[in-house]
């Protein structure tokens, strides 16, 4: 069986929906869609009432409304859930939504929405804390089974991966910090699939919404799928879809065979 995971920080779920979310769903038919920053509480989502034929919804909101969030959509049909959590047990990141663990037969998937370090770098601590704490999270998973976790990182790796690299050193998102807490998830036996995928491919999955970024494609690549080495093998693509519109960020993706 083949299937096919994407991940997309839809900026808002309200506006993505607005802006053709159902039908990227109706045309790309993920079997699992991860969503970062759906920015929606509960009530409020309640009281929309989204549409989302053919899927059961994880939603796991931050407590402070229109703020970060996260959702799982996954096909009714195809996989067998074992079990669900929203968060890693600790308070302080888990009342922002930042994370969602589906257990499957044979892998765990994990949704992650890692914080902005912001532009004057005032959530660098609470990032490399969170990073931290994640990878920890991670390696538990691995003790039992394999991981495949998706997610906006809000970090460019290397220079590949932003368009202007020189220009952003020290910037959120390109700090010595952030890209080496990325280092470190590789160095613990996680794959970077779109790296190992297309070696020197420079394509992005964010623009700024300032100065035409995406229509000149000035970005950078924030977004992405790592996954346990021992599942790896099974990655039979991993891929961009920065056509897709509907947001500043744009969906990634991978095909993996069970």
């Amino acid at each position: 069986m083949e299937l096919k995971l994407l991940s997309w920080n839809v900026n808002g779920i309200r506006a993505a929906v607005k802006n053709g979310f159902g039908n990227m769903l109706l045309t790309e038919r993920p079997d699992i869609l991860g969503l970062q920053e759906i920015k929606i509480t509960d009530k409020a989502r309640e009281e929309q009432e989204f549409d989302f034929t053919g899927y059961k919804e994880y939603w796991n909101p931050a407590v402070r409304p229109g703020y970060s969030g996260t959702a799982i959509l996954i096909k009714n049909y195809k996989l067998k859930i074992i079990n669900y959590k929203a968060g890693m047990g600790i308070e302080e990141f888990d009342t922002e939504g930042r994370v969602q663990t589906l257990e499957f037969e044979d892998f765990y998937f994990v949704n992650t929405y890692f914080p902005n370090s912001n532009h004057e770098l005032s959530r660098l601590k609470y990032k490399t804390d969170f990073n931290a704490a994640w990878l920890e999270y991670i390696k538990k998973l691995e003790q039992k089974k394999p991981v495949i976790a998706c997610g906006d990182f809000n970090v460019a790796h290397e220079e590949i991966d932003l368009a202007r690299p020189k220009d952003n050193v020290g910037n959120a998102g390109f700090t010595n910090e952030e890209r080496a807490d990325m280092t470190k998830f590789l160095a613990h036996g996680l794959v970077d699939t779109y790296r190992a995928a297309n070696s020197d491919k420079v394509q992005y999955s964010w623009w700024s919404y300032r100065f035409y970024a995406r229509d000149r494609n000035i970005g950078w690549r924030i977004d992405y799928f790592l996954t346990s080495e021992k599942i790896n093998k099974n990655i039979k693509e991993s891929f961009i879809l920065d056509d897709v519109l509907g947001s500043d960020h744009c969906p990634v993706g991978i095909k993996l065979k069970t």
